[in-house]
């Protein structure tokens, strides 16, 4: 047998290991890639030419790096991609969005950030990898890991691994997991096998979250408008909420969950038991008038290794005032309002619109 067949036969052997090493480290399912995402790049250079990446040029900037992964890691030849649970238990995110002076921060958001948690494991395994190759197959492995913080296609390449489908909602969706769990990649040199088995799509007729979206930010199915969706307005977008758009952001502050929390699919979600997913200060269940009063001293304090901070506390200030304005015309929400010292004038203005919101609502029940 030559030396190539023994290697192949060796990495068979690596297989179950992965496997274990991933369910040790928190991970709920994975899967094998190859780099051949040639049939996804059109569906993303459409995406760019229609503008729905907003002001996110970083998407664009290294567009090409996002379509040939091989130049991320020099000889690399499989993604393996992992995916991890992140839905708290208990947080009855319904009853939430549906109390208009209570603000509603994304499932995932509520705990730590994510992108530490899961790179920290992602490191273990590769290291977990790499000495097991160096034993087995006395070779020197190139790999490296991603959490959505490179220009990786995550989804294409879950999808190609098996972990699921791209849905209509452009998330990926799997039957038994739903939607609520993040992706990690690992770029390896090593030939493993691929997953044999891509899933189908089964979203079949359904649209509910096409139809449950506040924004309307999908323009036809699998395709997202970033310059509609709440997640981009209330987190990546540095300027201005448009008028157009704030009363129907209701009292999202910090992204959305809409279109998973109305997906059939997620019926089938497990809850984490991972400490660092659990809410912090209250998060899952505060009022908008209570966040609004915090000073950029206590927003710091309090969001310090949260993904909230990626918004910094101009567009904390921004999405809360946004979020008062859509709600009741209590004393308490004008008061905080009223006592508001904006850190920027684009956080005035929306804090005058905010008052304005109250007061036509307070006339017209006069």
């Amino acid at each position: 047998m030559d030396t190539a067949s023994q290697d192949t036969d060796k990495l068979r052997e690596l297989i179950p290991l992965i496997d274990q090493w991933a369910r040790e480290f928190g991970f709920q399912d994975w899967g094998i890639a190859d780099l051949d995402i040639d049939t996804y790049v059109a569906r993303l250079d459409d995406w760019l030419v229609k503008g729905y990446q907003a002001d996110m040029a970083w998407i664009s900037d290294r567009r090409n790096l996002r379509v040939n992964p091989d130049q991320l890691v020099e000889g690399a030849a499989r993604v393996i991609s992992l995916r991890m649970d992140y839905q708290p238990a208990d947080t009855e995110p319904l009853k939430i969005l549906k109390s208009s002076e209570k603000a509603y921060v994304s499932r995932y958001a509520l705990g730590r950030d994510y992108h530490k948690l899961v790179r920290a494991r992602l490191a273990r395994l590769a290291d977990k990898i790499s000495h097991w190759a160096s034993t087995e197959l006395n070779t020197d492995v190139a790999q490296r890991v991603f959490v959505d913080s490179a220009p990786v296609l995550e989804k294409p390449l879950a999808e190609k691994a098996g972990l699921g489908w791209i849905g209509k909602n452009t998330l990926i969706l799997n039957r038994n997991a739903g939607s609520w769990f993040f992706l990690g990649e690992i770029y390896t040199n090593l030939p493993l096998a691929t997953n044999a088995n891509q899933i189908k799509d089964e979203c079949g007729k359904c649209k509910a979250c096409l139809n449950i979206c506040p924004t309307d930010a999908f323009p036809e199915p699998y395709v997202l408008d970033a310059n509609k969706c709440i997640s981009y307005l209330t987190i990546e977008n540095s300027g201005p909420i448009p008028v157009e758009l704030r009363t129907k952001m209701g009292n999202r502050v910090f992204g959305c969950d809409d279109c998973q929390l109305i997906c059939p699919w997620n019926r089938f979600a497990s809850t984490s038991t991972e400490v660092d997913f659990k809410p912090r200060h209250k998060l899952e269940n505060s009022e908008l008038a209570d966040l609004f009063l915090w000073t950029e001293e206590q927003f710091l304090n309090r969001t310090a290794g949260s993904p909230i901070r990626r918004t910094g506390y101009e567009g904390w200030q921004r999405n809360l005032a946004v979020g008062l304005g859509n709600g009741p015309p209590s004393n308490k929400a004008i008061n905080a309002l009223q006592q508001a010292r904006p850190v920027s004038p684009m956080v005035r203005e929306h804090v005058e619109w905010a008052l304005k919101q109250l007061k036509n609502k307070a006339d017209r029940h006069e």
